[in-house]
């Protein structure tokens, strides 16, 4: 055959492309912003797959820049949003190994977190996984990291005979007999830690704007809380059932956070402290859910933008008689009058939409939510709470 019918072949009357030119790939000819942005699609699993491809993936794949996020939720997608979890030791002992392997390949990569979510028992002496995490920290590059997601009081898997992980030999009777004070102490560890990591996190990672995490409501936390000066979304869950919130560290911490947009509030006020009430005040506030908290009664609040709220009068099975119910209650101003003075922008309660004129005047509608979120004498009356 002639050396021109050999570079071409006809297939219904077309001619097909050269070797050469079904080999060419347009992906390596877009800028390298373009292709890392194309890429952190990718799954990590994937992403490490990628870097097998070929070598200028594989520089690729090593650029900090396409490891943005650090989870160490994603292991074991049966055990998805599941905190504490007891497994067996030996499956315990495999999640803890893909810990600290993922940690290395972050650090290695030179990551540049977004992201930072973790579930770990930071009161944890023998696996120690504060000091995990303060390692990454100090390993990665994290000064833009904008999203936190952490629980410190649980660890995501825990093994079955935490014994092998405690370093302790007593008998079952001596640790019965202490288990309150035991529990005390772990919690003022977890406490602790917690602090460490967060000061860590104030000086690191200054950029956070978005955050959700447990709170012990201690003066040295809110004064660490109150160094991320870019919050716009924070949303805070209890850390322990005996443990109150002072109503002048929960004013503290709005008025010192000007950029805040969102605040979500798990707070249980214990049973010794009912019958405090609290005051919100912040400049920028614009959403307020509290519907999750037990025994939260705001007595005032100082709202100026604040467009939504959500707010539940849970029944916690306390049995009161009529005189102590009343001497409670009489402390407090109807939540209807609270808003009136307090939220002039508030455009919705509960998720139903206010009426343009709520604040002149009540209206049925407006009456039956209030029935559901207020604990005034007005809105309350029964003799179980």
């Amino acid at each position: 055959m002639p050396q021109r019918k050999k570079a071409l072949a006809l297939v219904g009357g077309r001619r097909r492309p050269r070797v050469e030119e079904e080999n060419i790939f347009p992906f390596n000819s877009l800028p390298v912003e373009c292709q890392l942005h194309v890429l952190a699609f990718l799954p990590e699993v994937d992403k490490c797959s990628a870097a097998l491809v070929c070598s200028s993936w594989s520089r690729l794949v090593r650029s900090g820049k396409l490891w943005r996020v650090a989870d160490y939720s994603r292991r074991g997608a049966s055990h998805a949003g599941q905190e504490g979890l007891l497994v067996s030791n030996r499956e315990f002992e495999r999640w803890k190994a893909w810990v600290n392997h993922y940690t290395h390949h972050l650090i290695s990569r030179g990551a540049s977190l977004l992201t930072l979510r973790a579930s770990f028992d930071l009161g944890d002496h023998y696996n120690k996984w504060g000091e995990l995490l303060s390692h990454l920290l100090d390993s990665v590059h994290c000064r833009d990291l904008s999203h936190l997601d952490l629980n410190w009081t649980f660890t995501l898997l825990e093994p079955l005979d935490l014994r092998l992980y405690s370093g302790s030999n007593s008998s079952s009777g001596s640790l019965s007999s202490s288990s309150s004070h035991q529990e005390s102490i772990t919690k003022m560890d977890q406490v602790n830690n917690f602090q460490v990591l967060l000061a860590k996190l104030a000086h690191s990672c200054p950029r956070v704007t978005k955050m959700r995490m447990h709170f012990d409501w201690s003066e040295i936390s809110v004064s660490l809380l109150t160094q991320f000066r870019h919050l716009r979304v924070l949303e805070l869950k209890y850390f322990w059932v005996f443990k109150g919130v002072n109503p002048s560290t929960l004013q503290t911490m709005t008025n010192s956070l000007p950029s805040l947009r969102s605040l979500t509030l798990h707070v249980l006020v214990p049973l010794r402290n009912l019958g405090v009430s609290y005051t919100l005040e912040s400049e920028s506030l614009e959403f307020l859910d509290v519907s999750q908290s037990r025994g939260l009664v705001f007595s005032r609040l100082r709202l100026p933008a604040l467009r939504e709220l959500r707010a539940k009068k849970v029944v916690r099975g306390i049995t009161l008689d009529r005189r102590t119910r009343l001497r409670i209650q009489s402390r407090w101003p109807c939540l209807y009058h609270v808003l009136q003075e307090g939220a002039p922008k508030l455009q919705a309660l509960n998720n139903e939409r206010l009426l343009p004129s709520w604040r002149e005047q009540s209206y049925r509608e407006l009456t039956a939510i209030l029935q559901q979120a207020c604990y005034c004498l007005q809105h309350l009356d029964s003799w179980l709470w």
